[in-house]
């Protein structure tokens, strides 16, 4: 095998993470980032490729048969064909459990700033209305205690289970909601979704995006939920429906959301759910599984991968 690898998105990464120990596997060529207008040509030397979000798909795989190894740097795999792949020979590996803490901390971030409304009591301070109280403190949004409350967990996997222990700490009490296509989805622990969000408190979502998953959160489903009831989603932004999501919120059908995925990434500047400026909706960019040691360890997870492939000893192989 001609081992010479490329790295296309490293900038994806961030800029705080050291690439430079794959040189000592191989040489490397490593890119901030790729067009897909460059793909080809860029590895067209190349045995092994590393992408974290670039796509590899059945045409570049087919003019590239000197492709042996093709390492995904995240858990999803979307990006790569994998039929093509396997049907060429080559292995295709990806990275697990590397973000549960990083992730379940953002989940609980946007948990706590939506039921404590700390955001809006940030601003009231910043406009100076608590300067101006006449009393010594500010009381005019609803702060909501988590204990006692219900908290729905919909993906029970390594992240949903963190979530869910972190609720128990705070008093809630935690059920599973069944997920369409998962071989649990008839777990005797797992309530039936409608059942599950008739009582919830906040719904928390780590499933994967699958053909049965997309849009799982719609119109119907959301009005299943109380409108005292807050969405999380941390895991992927078309398991949401989000036309519905806005008019929900805007109809206050739902108490909140805070989202960390949205369906296009990056979105347009007009996305809907961007302009409309609601207080009772919360967004970040896609940076739940973005703290610096989440990422090294991504970054050594996928090293592993590789060493261990060129040994005979693969890991983390997805096909």
């Amino acid at each position: 095998m001609n081992n010479k690898g490329i790295i296309l998105d490293a900038k994806s990464l961030g800029s705080d993470i050291n690439l430079s120990s794959f040189q000592e596997i191989m040489p490397f060529q490593i890119f901030g980032a790729t067009r897909g207008d460059q793909v080809a040509t860029r590895i067209e030397s190349c045995s092994v490729v590393f992408t974290n979000k670039v796509v590899i798909n059945e045409a570049l795989i087919q003019k590239n048969p000197q492709l042996r190894y093709i390492g995904i740097l995240a858990t999803g795999t979307n990006n790569v064909d994998l039929i093509a792949a396997k049907k060429q020979g080559i292995t295709v590996t990806h990275i697990t459990r590397y973000g549960t803490d990083s992730v379940a901390q953002h989940t609980w971030g946007l948990i706590l700033s939506l039921v404590t409304q700390q955001y809006r009591y940030q601003q009231a301070v910043k406009q100076g209305r608590w300067s101006v109280s006449p009393f010594f403190c500010l009381l005019d949004f609803p702060i909501i205690e988590l204990a006692s409350k219900k908290l729905v967990i919909v993906g029970y996997g390594e992240l949903g289970k963190r979530v869910a222990k972190i609720g128990e700490s705070f008093g809630m009490e935690v059920l599973l909601a069944q997920v369409p296509g998962s071989p649990q989805q008839d777990s005797k622990s797992r309530l039936p979704l409608a059942e599950a969000f008739a009582q919830a408190d906040i719904v928390s979502l780590h499933c994967p995006l699958t053909e049965q998953t997309k849009h799982l959160i719609n119109d119907e489903t959301l009005s299943w939920l109380y409108p005292h009831a807050y969405l999380i989603n941390t895991a992927r932004g078309d398991l949401i429906d989000e036309v519905a999501l806005l008019q929900a919120l805007m109809s206050n059908r739902l108490a909140g959301a805070g989202l960390d995925v949205l369906s296009v990434e990056p979105p347009a500047a007009d996305h809907p759910l961007i302009v409309a400026e609601l207080p009772n909706l919360l967004i970040t960019p896609h940076c739940a599984w973005g703290s610096q040691q989440a990422r090294q360890r991504l970054v050594d997870q996928a090293k592993k991968h590789l060493l261990n492939f060129l040994a005979n000893k693969p890991s983390g192989v997805v096909c």
